[in-house]
């Protein structure tokens, strides 16, 4: 979550003066124990207080908006909004808490996943403050959510320049950087990280997929992991942005991203053989996709990343050089679509042992089965078929005597299953025939 934890709201300073009345002190004092309480994060105690407060004075502006930053750090969202409501209600038209007040509604909505009434919330405070900076990074995420990163980095730039060491903001300017950096800023960034010659004037395409590869790999803690494999790293392998500043930052040269990739593949292989996948077959590895997770220097793509972190948690997302690439949920969808078309037209699905046993009742081929006999084949994957065959008494014989045959075999386990009757089948059965022919599994003519 992107928005900072309320700070409460009280009097600035109270003027003690002859018609300063004795209610008004005890409303001050009553919120000067709130605020201690709420700052020691005893928030219960702190909310029975504030609604002490409020029965002195139920227009109080300063004790319902305290009231509401108590309800919101305990996640009590639809409380903080009604306290949120009735402060603006009771608000002069020239109170400085307009901003504030907003920026926690628009909070409050986001926590909610209702982000155009938040991000018209953030708008509003933004009217009052233009300086806000929870509205700032506010609008910037919902507006990085929705797809617009340059007004994103602009926000987030905007409230940095308020607040330089806004944590949140200035970690998502950061990850934006692939997105939102010009062609000039991009090009420097790789000088910096020694990828580009200093007098390089052009930057290329390659040099965009360098950038954006290099920059991922900081981001998912390639230089801490590579710390992780020395005792000392090499001086080479990073250099620091605005360094002896509060927002120093260290990334990877490309000497340094290099070894990092080589390092990763390395400790790849021995994770994927922990998993027993065998020494020939890891470099065939493929995503559940289907795309291998290897380059043919032996260091991981992006995918095989994700792959590898999985099997770091001992989980499998890898497909061994046989095994079959999962079918997408739009694929099952589609195969749930199709049986659901041929149970309505009447056929019914058979297992594997039941068409083998339709083939050794008959002579036929599962190709004549399926050209002359109804036999439905759904491919499911490349190692993966199910069977459908019509189910019942049929117009054509033909199309009728491989149900003929399971049906038969079923009623033996099951007296309920009712055989249908099917000239073909009998006819062939009575006289010791086959429907087919043993050499070729084609139809015979009788």
């Amino acid at each position: 979550m992107h928005y900072v934890k309320p700070t409460l709201l009280f009097s600035a300073f109270l003027v003690l003066c002859p018609s300063f009345s004795w209610a008004q002190g005890q409303l001050a004092a009553c919120l000067e124990q709130g605020k201690k309480e709420f700052a020691g994060r005893d928030y219960i105690h702190a909310r029975s207080t504030f609604e002490r407060c409020l029965k002195m004075d139920s227009q109080n502006v300063d004790t319902l908006l305290s009231l509401g930053g108590v309800a919101l750090t305990q996640d009590k969202l639809d409380e903080a909004r009604r306290y949120f409501l009735r402060a603006i209600g009771n608000m002069e038209r020239t109170s400085p808490y307009f901003s504030y007040t907003y920026s926690m509604l628009g909070d409050i909505a986001f926590k909610q996943q209702q982000p155009q009434n938040a991000l018209r919330y953030y708008e509003r405070s933004l009217g009052y403050n233009r300086a806000n900076v929870n509205s700032l990074v506010g609008k910037a995420v919902i507006t990085e959510n929705q797809g617009d990163v340059k007004t994103a980095a602009k926000l987030y730039e905007t409230a940095l320049a308020v607040e330089p060491l806004n944590v949140v903001a200035r970690k998502r300017l950061t990850a934006l950087e692939p997105l939102y950096f010009s062609d000039e800023e991009m090009l420097s960034a790789l000088k910096q990280r020694y990828a580009a010659l200093p007098d390089k004037k052009e930057l290329s395409a390659a040099d965009r997929e360098l950038f954006a590869k290099m920059h991922s790999a900081e981001q998912r803690g390639g230089i801490e992991y590579l710390k992780s494999k020395y005792s000392v790293l090499p001086a080479d392998y990073t250099v620091t942005l605005f360094k002896d500043t509060d927002f120093a930052r260290e990334v990877l040269t490309v000497g340094g991203y290099n070894a990092l990739q080589k390092q990763v593949g390395q400790d790849a292989v021995s994770v994927f053989q922990k998993m027993n996948v065998r020494t020939q077959d890891v470099f065939d590895l493929r995503d559940l996709q289907g795309n291998k997770i290897f380059l043919p220097d032996s260091t991981l793509t992006d995918s095989g990343f994700a792959v590898y972190n999985e099997a770091l948690q001992g989980r499998k997302a890898f497909l061994l050089p046989k095994e079959d690439v999962p079918p997408t949920q739009d694929d099952l969808n589609k195969i749930a679509e199709r049986i659901s078309d041929l149970k309505k037209n009447g056929y019914t699905e058979i297992s594997r042992a039941e068409l083998a046993l339709v083939q050794k009742q008959t002579n036929c081929s599962e190709d004549t089965l399926h050209q002359y006999m109804g036999l439905y084949v759904l491919v499911v994957s490349k190692n993966e078929k199910r069977y459908f065959i019509p189910q019942g008494e049929t117009t054509d014989p033909k199309k009728g005597a491989a149900y003929y045959y399971v049906a038969r075999a079923r009623a033996q386990r099951d007296p309920k299953v009712v055989i249908p009757r099917n000239t073909l089948a009998q006819s062939y059965d009575s006289y010791g025939y086959k429907i087919c022919s043993s050499v070729d599994g084609q139809l015979l003519e009788m």
